[in-house]
């Protein structure tokens, strides 16, 4: 069985926007970034997939394959357009 852990989500932008807050604390059995980005998607109806955004834990870019540690911070971040 998976081991649970709880982890801080910082959402950016439209992700934002879906989870209707800034940040959360999440408790999950995911085991990487990705497994918990669709565990999220599913809750908040994010519109976009994994291979549009950025995945960040503790301050640094990951892979979207990174293991998944407690009390990470992991942060999603989605495409913005500049002007």
């Amino acid at each position: 069985m998976a081991t649970e852990h709880q982890v801080e989500v910082l959402y950016f932008a439209s992700l934002r926007d879906a989870a209707g807050c800034a940040q959360e604390s999440v408790r999950t059995s995911a085991a990487d970034v990705a497994a918990l980005y669709l565990e999220l998607q599913g809750r908040h109806g994010f519109r976009f997939g994994p291979e549009r955004l950025r995945a960040a834990v503790n301050g640094a870019f990951v892979a979207w394959d990174a293991p998944l540690q407690a009390d990470a911070e992991v942060a999603f971040l989605p495409p913005v357009s500049g002007g």
